[in-house]
């Protein structure tokens, strides 16, 4: 099975998408071997800025570039993308609704051995709290290209969650994808596991699994968290007995958190939220970490029993 991490096929994406479209420049906080923004920077020196370990000016450059007519890409670190320059992004971006798209790698316990210093788990709930942020977080390669292509098209602020860790592929090219819909995938009754990002295939896993012991799920991906699709999960509320959602994320603020509002307003049902809960993270192989912290597709298996 081919593996691939997201921020590899983000880089090759955005390589697509600077011939395509001529209006994208890209920004980096000098980590563009490992955001992937290298292969853009290759063909397109002339549009890529290196800002150096300056993470703020590079957010303040996006915003300006925006107002040329360019689209931005600012890149580096989820960390750093979301942590070190809050107060830019809010008040630079969001406030005045400008088109920048801030692209952020190594999110989540699963960037694992770089510790907790690193292991961004508060991004989502930080992005999603802005408002006219749109928040995207993708689960496989196929999804990831074309989520780097669909934001350009988006006249607004995007934020969109990358990982570190390898991945397989989901997807396939026929696949339609749309922003603020998420993807149910199996018509089970028992359960419906809500899922975004890495925990994508976790969930799939667990469905796999769940089968074969007469177990019927299905998993629905959130790969927008805002806006979010409320249609669908009052739908599986309706439709399925249980209702957990699994996130390399924070529970408190997240997906889990998302998908709670919607059942607050709209349906009330329990919701079992598996996350990382209310800690920071430790040092550690990825997969070692997602089986610490109770979000690996055994974990699941385990709940939905």
């Amino acid at each position: 099975m081919s593996m691939i991490a997201t921020r590899e096929s983000f880089g090759r994406a955005l390589e697509e998408l600077g011939a395509e479209n001529d209006k994208v420049v890209v920004l980096d906080a000098d980590l563009f071997n490992s955001t992937k923004t290298e292969y853009f920077k290759e063909k397109f020196p002339e549009r890529f800025i290196n800002l150096g370990i300056a993470e703020a000016d590079m957010i303040g450059t996006a915003a300006g570039l925006s107002t040329c007519g360019k689209i931005p890409y600012a890149t580096t670190f989820a960390a750093f993308a979301t942590g070190r320059v809050y107060d830019q992004i809010r008040t630079s971006i969001a406030y005045p609704k400008l088109n920048v798209k801030i692209c952020a790698t190594h999110a989540g316990i699963t960037v694992g051995e770089d510790g907790a210093t690193h292991q961004m788990l508060e991004d989502i709930n930080l992005m999603r709290g802005l408002p006219n942020m749109v928040v995207i977080s993708t689960a496989d390669d196929v999804e990831t290209k074309w989520a780097v292509k669909e934001i350009a098209k988006y006249n607004g602020p995007v934020y969109l969650r990358l990982s570190r860790y390898k991945v397989p592929i989901i997807y396939d090219n026929e696949t339609k994808f749309e922003i603020g819909k998420g993807i149910q995938i199996g018509d089970g009754k028992d359960a419906t596991v809500f899922a975004t990002g890495v925990t994508v295939e976790e969930a799939l896993k667990a469905k796999e699994i769940s089968s074969t012991e007469g177990i019927d799920i299905r998993v629905v991906d959130i790969h927008t968290i805002k806006p979010i699709d409320k249609e669908l999960i009052i739908k599986c509320a309706k439709e399925t007995k249980k209702l957990i959602s699994v996130e390399d994320h924070n529970i408190i603020g997240g997906l889990g958190s998302a998908i709670s509002e919607v059942l607050t307003d709209n349906y009330p049902k329990k919701l079992v939220r598996m996350g990382i809960e209310d800690t920071f993270g430790r040092s550690g192989r990825a997969e070692d970490l997602m089986k610490y912290y109770g979000i690996d597709s055994n974990a699941i298996i385990e709940e939905i029993k």
